[in-house]
């Protein structure tokens, strides 16, 4: 289901009232980075539910009773699109037309990268070359990578986009979701500038990732992504790939080799074996944080603070 974009166009008289916790719509989010933002565009106003909650990642994530409950009820669902929610396209297909789906990977002025390919990128033999899962989700992997919200631009590109359906679905609260959306994209651009100061000192040391998710967060900062341990968190690396990996960071002296939470620490220890490179953890989709308003901010900074304590080390 494509996205539905509604221009703000709202009279004095819808700005000026005020609905009560009764009235305001049900609210719903696909993953922890869009909840957050959403949070913070409905502070005082009501709290968006979540579908992948606690340290669940969307690469694997199966549907619960109670989420296909919530997207029955709900008026408004974000999300980033079939690239990454796979399993949400077809429970959104059947809602009917009064739910407003907002596709957040088609919010206008987005910076958007395509998937890398080939070298310390690209799959090894032992990998499904299916690997970015059904057609859907390998079609849009083919235009996009689909972690936009790295790139502290984007997520400001989306927090208009969440204002333009919030307000389109409760006109009567317009006006706080407009304001809110203003301090967030200023608490956006603070929190930038904070990036840009944490990770300039390493910025020149490449690194290895779990999964290629970091190129928005490289595009942004500068920073050096050499590889990745596997093309696609739902498949594993099989032996030829973490050979080629072993073997990048020996020659380009990759000083730390990131893992994520949720996924084998066990295939970094084996990339890492017989090198001189650290170990380090990144969480590019907050599954280890709380959810609400501040999630965003608090996975921005653990990746540019995680970046630059494992990079600093010496020996």
């Amino acid at each position: 289901m494509k996205s539905v974009l509604i221009p703000m166009a709202f009279s004095a008289s819808m700005l000026a009232g005020h609905a009560t916790a009764a009235d305001t719509p049900v609210v719903v989010t696909s993953i922890k980075p869009l909840h957050s933002l959403v949070a913070s565009v409905m502070q005082g106003v009501g709290t968006p539910e979540l579908i992948v909650d606690g340290s669940a990642s969307p690469h694997t994530y199966a549907m619960k009773p109670s989420n296909a409950r919530a997207l029955q009820n709900a008026k408004v669902v974000f999300w980033m699109g079939p690239g990454l929610e796979t399993f949400l396209t077809k429970p959104l297909s059947d809602l009917g037309p009064e739910t407003i789906v907002a596709e957040l990977d088609e919010a206008p002025n987005l910076v958007k990268l395509k998937y890398r390919a080939g070298g310390p990128f690209e799959a090894d033999s032992d990998e499904d070359h299916d690997s970015h899962g059904s057609e859907d989700q390998d079609h849009a992997h083919d235009q996009f990578d689909t972690h936009l919200w790295l790139d502290p631009m984007n997520a400001k590109a989306m927090v208009a986009e969440i204002t333009t359906a919030l307000s389109a679905a409760d006109p009567r609260n317009a006006l706080a979701y407009q304001n809110n959306a203003a301090a967030l994209s200023d608490r956006i651009d603070t929190l930038d500038q904070q990036i840009k100061t944490t990770v300039a000192p390493v910025a020149n040391k490449p690194f290895i990732v779990f999964h290629d998710a970091y190129q928005y967060f490289e595009h942004r900062y500068g920073v050096k992504v050499a590889g990745s341990i596997t093309v696609s968190p739902e498949t594993l690396p099989g032996a030829e790939r973490l050979s080629q990996i072993h073997t990048k960071i020996t020659s380009l002296g990759a000083t730390c080799v990131f893992a994520e939470p949720q996924f084998q620490s066990r295939l970094i220890d084996t990339a890492l074996e017989g090198t001189d490179a650290k170990a380090g953890v990144l969480d590019p989709e907050g599954t280890s944080l709380p959810a609400g308003p501040d999630l965003y901010f608090t996975l921005m900074q653990n990746i540019a603070q995680n970046l630059k304590s494992c990079l600093s080390q010496e020996g």
